[in-house]
Order: structure tokens, then C-alpha cells, then sequence
């Protein structure tokens, strides 16, 4: 899912907090909206970052990338409507968690998985991706901006295992070479997705 950034480092991403009933039922509409409209990029209310769900197809190739399965722990970093972690749960029987900083979409994600009966092992919180501790993830699945991947290579670096695995979806890590690159094709056009493995310390 993609949470991409406004430019203005250090300040993290804003975490959407004390959202009104009315800023509420708009993000709603436009969430479903979004919905209906299969993938479109959407800027949310009170937000500076896009919501531009992943393509099912390409969270599969993302997971299948990353050799995902039943004793991995896989982190979604701006997970929105949680679809990474619920395939990643009911399809290749692994634990996760996503991140998101709009409570909406997080409520959401619950709701998926429960309808996809996989929410003793999918789970979702409203948070800040830069407050995370990465080190039980063995994956973690990214469709951030630029900017974000360079700001968080450092801290997932310094705080996952040697051999985790990180996916990202259109976006490298500017200096950090990926080990592998594969190309999916999204109406008509190739996208990319990287894997990267953290090294030895």
C-alpha cells in the first residue's frame, strides 16, 4: 500500500489522530471509493500521502518474492486496507501485522480479516512506521515513497535479523542494491518489485 512522504525530514509521517465523526465518514466515502474504482491513488483528508492499494496479483508476486510462509512474521509498513497481511495469513499461512497511520483503514483491515478468517494471525494497529520495532518481522512489505524507503533503510538495517527479508513494490532503496528484481505487468505496463536480504552485521 502506498504511504508516501511530503519531503520535510526528520518529522515522521503525522499519525491521524482524534479524527471527527465528519472527517470520518469522508475518509470512509473516499476509501470506498477508491475501492470501487480498483487501485485508484487517493489523497485522504487531513493527510499529506497517497492511498494506492497494491494490486492482488502483485502482492502475491511480492510474498512469493520474498519466499514467504508459515513460520515467517511479515510487517507491512502503510498497509491501508490490510491486503498484504491478509494474503500473507490465508494464503501462504503466515503471523503479520501492518501499520497504518489512518485509523479508518486500519478498522478496515480487522474487518478483512476477520471476513477471511484469519484474525488469530493477521493482525493491524494505527501507528507510526518510524516508532515500530521491526526486529520480530522476518519480512517486511513496502509501497512507500522514495524518500521514505531512503529514511527508514537505516532502521531496518540496524533492527532486522540477518537473512530477513524486505519486498518493495516500484520503489528501491537508492544506494542499497536489491538482491533480486522482478517485473510484473500492471494494465499493460511493467512494474518492478525488489527483494532485498539484510546482511551479516
Amino acid at each position: 500500500m502506498k504511504m508516501g512522504g511530503s519531503g520535510r525530514p526528520p518529522s515522521p509521517p503525522r499519525a491521524a489522530h482524534g479524527v471527527n465523526p465528519r472527517a470520518a465518514r469522508v475518509i470512509g466515502a473516499i476509501s470506498a471509493l477508491a475501492a470501487a474504482l480498483g487501485g485508484c491513488s487517493t489523497l485522504l483528508p487531513g493527510q499529506d500521502v497517497r492511498y494506492s492499494p497494491t494490486p492482488h496479483h502483485v502482492v502475491a508476486a511480492m510474498l512469493q518474492l520474498a519466499g514467504v510462509g508459515p513460520d515467517d512474521v511479515v510487517y507491512d509498513l502503510g498497509s491501508g486496507d490490510g491486503r498484504v497481511i491478509v494474503s500473507a495469513a490465508r494464503d501462504f499461512g503466515a503471523r503479520g501485522i501492518g501499520y497504518d497511520i489512518v485509523p479508518e483503514l486500519v478498522a478496515e483491515s480487522v474487518r478483512s480479516a476477520e471476513t477471511a478468517g484469519v484474525s488469530a494471525r493477521a493482525r493491524f494497529a494505527h501507528g507510526n512506521i518510524f516508532e515500530v520495532d521491526m526486529s520480530p518481522a522476518t519480512v517486511v512489505t513496502l509501497y512507500l515513497s522514495e524518500e521514505l524507503n531512503e529514511r527508514l533503510r537505516p532502521k531496518l538495517l540496524r533492527e532486522l535479523r540477518p537473512g530477513a527479508r524486505i519486498v518493495s513494490y516500484r520503489v528501491d532503496m537508492g544506494a542499497w542494491r536489491p538482491d533480486r528484481t522482478i517485473s510484473v505487468d500492471v494494465d499493460g505496463r511493467p512494474r518492478s518489485v525488489y527483494l532485498w536480504i539484510v546482511p551479516r552485521r
